[in-house]
């Protein structure tokens, strides 16, 4: 893969975010710089001053006399951030609802019934898709370019962890039915009750997301237990054999 001079930092560290979000580069890998600069053919200055920018959009950290490696997402970090995004995203769907036109308004009556179809058919892939479009249509609405640009910070630290929230049980059903709540409020032209659905929204999200962890760790522990146990009653029977 060669890439071309013409703003060529900003063209690697283009690469090397999909990289991350794909999980070629996964959460906690270290960034070779050397291999990276061979596999892109590119000098260090360019990759670093890459680096830089995706330092600075959360995406990497830098470590003292280490390196640079992708960043892990923690439950504390999701805990700090969706409160805010929540806050933010409100206030788009507030702005929405009182910008939006009746073709808007149309457009996003189609965006819902494809949401309602993919949930239906369970078909999670497409949800989340049209999901996202819904989304960055409202916050289109709100037209105001600081809110879009701190969500799209935001946004970028959440791809990282890349959020399967609608693993969780009925959450599918649970998103739906808030869309369709923030949705009826922007046709009611009622930018109090969008504002309230909208972060309501996104609050429940975080909640199914921790439920998930919590379950995911109490499936591990329950597997150590077992595997645990399994080598225990292995040990003892090598010792009564002896």
């Amino acid at each position: 893969m060669r890439l071309v001079p013409n703003s060529l930092h900003m063209q690697v560290a283009s690469t090397l975010r999909e990289q991350i979000f794909s999980g070629e580069l996964a959460a906690g890998a270290f960034l070779d710089e050397l291999a990276l600069c061979e596999t892109l053919s590119i000098s260090r200055t360019p990759l670093r001053e890459a680096l830089k920018v995706l330092a600075f959009e959360g995406l990497v950290r830098h470590e003292p006399r280490q390196g640079c490696f992708v960043s892990q997402v923690t439950e504390k970090d999701l805990d700090d951030i969706f409160p805010v995004i929540a806050l933010l995203e409100g206030r788009c769907a507030f702005e929405a609802a009182k910008n939006a036109n009746d073709a808007d308004l149309a457009a996003l009556d189609i965006l819902h019934q494809r949401l309602a179809s993919h949930a239906e058919a369970k078909r999670i892939a497409d949800y989340y898709q049209v999901n996202y479009t819904i989304h960055e249509a409202i916050i289109t609405l709100a037209n105001n370019r600081y809110l879009t640009q701190v969500i799209g910070d935001l946004r970028k630290i959440l791809k990282l962890a890349r959020l399967q929230s609608l693993q969780a049980p009925r959450r599918l059903e649970q998103s739906l039915s808030e869309h369709l709540a923030v949705f009826a409020a922007l046709k009611a032209r009622d930018p109090e009750g969008a504002e309230a659905a909208m972060r309501t929204h996104l609050t429940r999200q975080r909640v199914a997301l921790r439920d998930l962890a919590e379950r995911r760790d109490s499936l591990s522990s329950k597997l150590d237990d077992v595997i645990n146990a399994a080598t225990h009653y292995q040990n003892s029977t090598k010792q009564e054999a002896a």
